[in-house]
C-alpha cells in the first residue's frame, strides 16, 4: 500500500488550513476596536485605521458591555436582560479565530452588565444580585463575590493594584468605593499558654493583635440615575453622570466625599470618560426626558480643571458608549439612536468620521494583541 497517496491529500488540507490561519492572523491588526451591536446581537471587530469591519461574531442575548483580556486574544461580553434579568451568562469570543466560544455560566448570578479585566481575571457586576463577581479564566471558576447592598450595581472599575474597586448604582443614586484595608485581628485562638496543634503554625500574633486584610464598602450619595463614571488618570477623583438630574458629581477618592456637583447640557447622561492626559471629560446622553429634541446636544466636553463645558456636540440620536484612543487623538462615541459610531477629533473637538450602518451600537473596547 502506498501511504504517500493516502496521506498526501490530508497533509495538503492541513497545510491549506495552516496557511489560512496565518493569513488571517497577518491581516488582523495588533490593535482592534470592538463594538457591540445590540440590535444585531453581534460583536464587530474593526480596524481602527481603515475603520473597516473585519469580522462579525455572535455576542449572545442582549449584549451590553465588552472587555478584552490583557493579551488581546479573548473578548468577554455581558448579556444583560435588565435589573431583574433571567440571564446568567457572559459570552466569550476568541479574537484570534474570530469565533464565539461556549459562554460562561454564572449560576445564580443574574443580569451582568459592567466589565473590567485586571490581574488576569474578569470582574463583572450582577444587577439582580447587587454584587460584583470575579471570574478566573484559568480555573474557569468564579472565585470571589462582593455585595454592595445597592440597587442596580451597573458599571465597574478595578484599580491596577487590585485593592480598589468602584461601581455605580443607578437606582440607589450612589457610587460604591470598595477598598482592601487593614483591620484589627479579632479572631479567636487557643487559651493562653496552650501549645499549637501538631503541624500547626508556631508563631503569629495572638487574638486581638496584629492586622488582617478585609474589604470595606463606602456608598457615596450622588445624583439620581448615576450610571456612567470614570476615575481620573491620576486616581484622585471619580466623576459620574447623573441621568435624571442632568448633573455631574465629582468625588474626592481619598475622602470619599462629593466635592462638587455641576449641571451639564446633555439629557439622560449615559457614559463618562476622561482623556488619557486627564484634561478633558466627555459625557454622552441618550436624550431622554422632557424637552429633549433630536437636535439637542448628546455629547458634551468638560474641562476637568475648571469643571466648565468647552464644547457641545449634536451627534443625531441618543449617544451611549464612549471609547478614547490611548494616544488621546480620537474618541469613538456609540450613537445608538443613529445606528453609527461617531469619531471625534480631540484636538479640534469636531466629528471627523463615522462607522455605519450599525444596529444600535453601545459597548466598546480596545483589544491589543501581545
Amino acid at each position: 500500500m502506498d501511504l504517500r497517496r493516502i496521506f498526501k491529500p490530508i497533509i495538503g488540507c492541513a497545510g491549506s488550513l495552516l496557511l489560512m490561519a496565518l493569513y488571517t492572523a497577518a491581516q488582523t491588526p495588533s490593535k482592534v476596536l470592538l463594538v457591540l451591536e445590540k440590535n444585531g446581537t453581534q460583536l464587530d471587530v474593526i480596524d481602527p485605521a481603515s475603520l473597516k469591519i473585519m469580522a462579525k461574531v455572535p455576542a449572545g442575548q442582549d449584549p451590553h458591555e465588552v472587555i478584552a483580556s490583557a493579551d488581546g486574544k479573548m473578548a468577554y461580553i455581558s448579556n444583560y436582560g435588565g435589573a431583574q434579568s433571567s440571564l446568567h451568562m457572559i459570552s466569550v469570543v476568541d479574537l484570534v479565530a474570530q469565533k464565539a466560544l461556549a459562554p460562561i455560566d454564572l449560576g445564580a448570578l443574574y443580569g451582568t452588565h459592567g466589565l473590567d479585566f485586571a490581574g488576569g481575571e474578569l470582574y463583572f457586576t450582577a444587577e439582580t444580585n447587587k454584587v460584583i463577581g470575579r471570574y478566573n479564566p484559568s480555573t474557569k471558576e468564579i472565585d470571589w463575590v462582593m455585595g454592595t447592598g445597592q440597587d442596580r450595581t451597573h458599571m465597574v472599575w478595578v484599580a491596577p493594584s487590585l485593592d480598589k474597586i468602584v461601581t455605580s448604582n443607578v437606582s440607589s443614586a450612589t457610587i460604591s468605593i470598595i477598598e482592601l484595608v487593614s483591620q484589627p485581628n479579632m479572631g479567636f485562638g487557643p487559651p493562653p499558654g496552650a501549645m499549637p496543634p501538631p503541624g500547626g503554625p508556631q508563631g503569629g500574633p495572638p487574638p486581638g493583635r496584629g492586622n488582617q486584610k478585609a474589604w470595606e464598602v463606602t456608598n457615596v450619595p450622588v445624583g439620581r440615575g448615576s450610571e456612567g463614571f470614570d476615575v481620573s488618570p491620576d486616581g484622585k477623583e471619580i466623576w459620574t453622570g447623573n441621568a435624571q438630574d442632568g448633573t455631574v458629581s465629582i468625588i474626592d477618592f481619598a475622602s470619599k466625599k462629593v466635592i462638587q456637583t455641576s449641571p451639564i447640557s446633555v439629557k439622560g447622561a449615559n457614559r463618562l470618560k476622561f482623556t488619557p492626559d486627564g484634561k478633558l471629560v466627555l459625557v454622552s446622553g441618550l436624550g431622554m426626558g422632557p424637552g429633549a429634541a433630536p437636535s439637542a446636544a448628546n455629547l458634551v466636553v468638560l474641562d476637568s480643571a475648571s469643571r466648565k463645558e468647552v464644547k457641545q456636540l449634536s451627534l443625531g440620536g441618543g449617544a451611549a458608549g464612549i471609547l478614547v484612543d490611548p494616544d488621546g487623538s480620537r474618541a469613538f462615541v456609540a450613537v445608538s439612536g443613529g445606528n453609527r459610531v461617531a469619531i471625534v477629533d480631540l484636538k479640534s473637538l469636531t466629528v471627523t468620521g463615522e462607522i455605519a450602518p450599525l444596529g444600535q451600537p453601545d459597548g466598546m473596547a480596545w483589544a491589543v494583541r501581545k
